[in-house]
């Protein structure tokens, strides 16, 4: 009986840091789709569209963001 409750409490904590882990992966995808997808398609459609003055300090902006974060 006891050697039931101790799996488990191992068990839920074992599953509960796979769900935190699958958090983590699925926010970091989402974050490398947008930075490589969707941010040149709205940069392209701003300066397509006549809006080169908000597209450019978004532009740099990203610029500088991508050369201030830390690679792992």
């Amino acid at each position: 009986m006891l050697l039931t409750i101790l799996f488990m409490v191992c068990l839920f904590g074992f599953i509960g840091k796979l769900i935190g882990f699958a958090f983590k992966f699925s926010w970091s995808m989402i974050k490398i789709a947008f930075f490589l997808v969707f941010l040149p398609f709205i940069l392209v459609a701003l300066v397509v569209g006549g809006l080169v003055y908000i597209a450019f300090p978004i532009l740099v902006v990203a610029m500088i963001i991508g050369l201030l974060a830390k690679e792992v």
